[in-house]
């Protein structure tokens, strides 16, 4: 090991151990990674009709396919946001240079779930030839409401304050949503198509790990990860009753 951490470490990691680790402090850093599943038959997506906004409709002339419950038919369940709730302590986390990227395409919020620090900016864009607002609902940092009429279009914001989840809806389209897990800390993921997802750069401890996904609720997991190594935690989700 090095003062920082292993050679052997990509240099992906090596920048964000960079980040975490305070002078003098030293650490290899760890993973946990695992799967979300569903316990039970997926449910059919339903199809969202557009046809209230001709440049929605046009860009969508089938419908839509909801992105609230996208589960696969082998039960990998996707855009659940996985982060440490818990153990992270004694280190400092410098708020990242790039923005969180959300944009509004198709009439519909591109990524669905995501992650940010406080402090961090979110870059929103208008990729559509029509009217949306971004409407953020959080409670620990203040409101905004920002219209953006016009394609190509671009907003910053930032929220001030820890909160899981955000809700961002759209007034113009109301089935448009996407939510951000606002953090104080980088440790967080969002399951893939595959019900996948990984976060990395821990340093050695106990930790509760917390999925959350908008339609099955939260369940949390502890982990223990030793230095420099991985640890796992799957979470099985169970249909609501």
């Amino acid at each position: 090991m090095t003062s920082l951490v292993k050679n052997t470490m990509p240099v992906a990691a090596l920048a964000l151990a960079a980040l975490l680790i305070p002078a003098g402090d030293t650490y290899a850093a760890g993973t946990v990674s695992g799967k979300a599943n569903f316990d039970g038959t997926a449910p059919t997506r339903r199809t969202i009709k557009m046809s209230a906004d001709p440049a929605c409709d046009k860009a969508n002339p089938n419908g839509r396919q909801g992105e609230a419950m996208v589960i696969s038919a082998d039960g990998a369940v996707a855009n659940v946001f996985v982060y440490v709730k818990e153990g992270v302590s004694g280190h400092q986390h410098e708020t990242p240079k790039a923005p969180v990227m959300l944009d509004q395409a198709g009439c519909m919020y591109s990524p669905r779930v995501s992650g940010a620090q406080v402090g961090q900016t979110i870059q929103i864009l208008n990729s559509d030839t029509t009217l949306h607002n971004v409407h953020a609902l959080p409670k620990a940092s203040k409101q905004f409401n920002s219209a953006m009429p016009m394609k190509g279009m671009k907003i910053k914001k930032r929220f001030t304050a820890p909160e899981v989840m955000v809700r961002i809806k759209c007034d113009v389209h109301p089935w448009m949503a996407a939510y951000v897990g606002v953090l104080d800390h980088p440790f967080h993921a969002v399951t893939g198509t595959d019900g996948s997802y990984s976060i990395d750069g821990l340093p050695a401890g106990t930790y509760t790990i917390e999925a959350w996904h908008e339609r099955l609720g939260a369940q949390t997991s502890t982990v223990t990860v030793a230095d420099g190594a991985a640890a796992s935690a799957n979470f099985s989700f169970s249909p609501k009753k």
